[in-house]
């Protein structure tokens, strides 16, 4: 269903908690076209300095921080001892120090959570949010800016631009706009997360879950000799499994968040967490279900039949 919103097409998204966000066709087609950047200022933004900022980092967090080549990013975790996230974030690092980018409605700040380990260790963290504008160039638009940036994007295929604020920041912003890229807002963003299967706290997996709950098993390296959880993450891999799952999916019809899943015999078949519009009429969706079912075919709603978008778990 589409609808006007001061005169502008729109395609109206069911998000976490059941609200209604319009999104402008303008922004959706910006995004089909791979001409789209985002203003992500807002986002936490911590920097290490120190000779041993990358070691102690990477004796951490779940990812394999020491690979990390200058102007690249990778996805990681902050870990409980008990194995069980507490904080989700990207590993940036430039040509003079290392970047934690945080997106900010988690409940804790990755740099307070990691401050009380430094001890004697030659390490320093920065709380950078407010001094530097963060822009993410998403897709293949990326190639057309001419600019120094961090790959892949914090939102997925992309590059991210950090600037500090003032003047030439905002340089940045109209350089984007004159390279006719067109800057999408939250609710484009969830559109793009959602079809491309990206996972987000608080919305498909509540801050306390386990990697494997969350589908972020991909982001820890299970070549490192430690980081904080490791022990748990090896007992669930090795000794049992979680008791649930996210599964990307998609259907030819239009879905709401509401939507009931059963699998194929009419059992329980898990919560949606996210909706997201195709291009054509359909849903993406990613889903919370039992670990029983992370292979069955799944059904919304009794009549519509779901397919996995990269196959199932």
């Amino acid at each position: 269903m589409t609808k006007s919103v001061r005169g502008r097409s729109t395609v109206p998204m069911i998000r976490s908690g059941g609200t209604m966000e319009a999104i402008s066709q303008e922004q959706l087609d910006a995004l089909a076209e791979q001409r789209a950047f985002a203003d992500l200022s807002a986002w936490r933004k911590v920097r290490l300095y120190g000779e041993d900022a990358a070691q102690w980092l990477h004796d951490l967090v779940t990812t394999d921080v020491l690979s990390i080549r200058p102007g690249h990013t990778r996805r990681s975790l902050l870990l409980s001892p008990t194995g069980r996230i507490r904080a989700d974030f990207t590993v940036a690092r430039d040509e003079t120090s290392w970047l934690l980018l945080q997106v900010p409605d988690q409940p804790d700040h990755v740099g307070l959570l990691l401050g009380p380990y430094i001890l004697s260790s030659d390490v320093l963290l920065e709380d950078a949010t407010t001094s530097a504008l963060l822009f993410a160039v998403l897709d293949d638009a990326a190639g057309r800016v001419g600019l120094p940036g961090l790959e892949p994007s914090v939102t997925g295929p992309g590059m991210d631009v950090i600037v500090r604020d003032g003047k030439p920041a905002r340089r940045v912003e109209d350089m984007l706009v004159k390279k006719q890229l067109t800057e999408v807002g939250a609710a484009a963003l969830d559109v793009r997360r959602i079809r491309l299967g990206i996972a987000k706290m608080g919305t498909d997996f509540p801050a306390d879950a386990l990697p494997s709950e969350a589908g972020l098993e991909d982001t820890i390296d299970r070549t490192k000799g430690c980081f904080l959880g490791q022990e748990s993450v090896a007992k669930v891999r090795n000794l049992g499994h979680p008791g649930s799952v996210l599964r990307h999916l998609h259907t030819d019809v239009r879905l709401g968040a509401d939507a009931r899943l059963t699998s194929a015999d009419g059992a329980p078949g898990g919560v949606v967490t996210s909706v997201a519009p195709d291009a054509n009429g359909g849903t993406f969706l990613l889903a919370r279900v039992p670990w029983e079912t992370r292979a069955d075919a799944l059904i919304a709603d009794e009549q519509t039949l779901l397919t996995d978008v990269d196959g199932p778990s």
